[in-house]
């Protein structure tokens, strides 16, 4: 007897669609090195240490803000006075050859006196202040000049290394960090019998230096003296972030 097996198994639309996807499925798990938890447990066999460097470098730069201040009984007056003073210090600052010599700020205002709870006008005060940058060792000799050319106020001083020392600073303190991340690495693993194996990445997270400490100096000169101006050192920080596969 003959039978016709196509008449009476005729596959529709769905039967096909769920034969099809079985295939795809017994072959995607069935291709050798793809065991999805072997996988996870080596992408999870890391170790991530973050190392720190610092690099201590002498400031030989001295940042000055420095300016003028008159009083007097008319905005006019103290402010050509203001004018003329701050006209002579800017000319003593640029025979010096100082660096990065800018305005730093003008201000006019008026001054009032208070007596029987009633404000009376009695005059102006005038300032123009400038800033500049000059070697730390004739700092202090520039600053008592200052005052004898007419300046009447020293608002600050700060001490800085120079860009290039800085610059060279900053790559030694990152080199250090490096080491001390791969060092600290080596440690646990040590302690765990594991070897350290490919570094899977690396995030610089900076090598910068702290703002400059400013210091508060009074404009008086004493007879015969001069003012004496000592910097510090300053320091360069760094840190980098290693993950590592073990």
């Amino acid at each position: 007897m003959n039978v016709n097996w196509r008449s009476h198994f005729k596959p529709n639309s769905r039967t096909l669609l769920t034969a099809l996807c079985l295939t795809l499925t017994l072959t995607f798990v069935s291709v050798p090195g793809l065991d999805g938890a072997e996988a996870q447990e080596q992408r999870l066999r890391t170790l991530t240490v973050t190392g720190r460097g610092t690099e201590s470098i002498p400031t030989t730069q001295t940042e000055v803000r420095l300016g003028v201040e008159v009083q007097g009984k008319t905005a006019a007056e103290v402010q050509q006075e203001a004018a003329k003073r701050s006209s002579a210090v800017v000319e003593l600052l640029r025979s010096r050859q100082v660096a990065k010599l800018e305005t730093a700020g003008i201000t006019l205002r008026p001054n009032y006196s208070y007596e029987n709870n009633q404000q009376r006008l009695t005059g102006y005060i005038a300032t123009n202040t400038v800033s500049f940058r000059i070697n730390t060792q004739s700092a202090g000799a520039l600053l008592d000049d200052a005052v004898t050319a007419g300046a009447t106020r020293i608002d600050s001083v700060s001490f800085v290394a120079a860009e290039s020392s800085i610059e060279s600073a900053r790559k030694q303190a990152l080199k250090a960090a490096t080491q001390d991340a791969q060092a600290q690495a080596d440690a646990v693993l040590s302690a765990l019998n594991l070897k350290r194996g490919e570094i899977l990445s690396i995030q610089v997270n900076g090598a910068s230096a702290p703002p400059p400490v400013y210091r508060q100096f009074a404009a008086a000169r004493a007879a015969e003296a001069t003012t004496p101006v000592v910097g510090g050192e300053q320091q360069i920080e760094a840190s980098v972030t290693l993950q590592i596969g073990y």
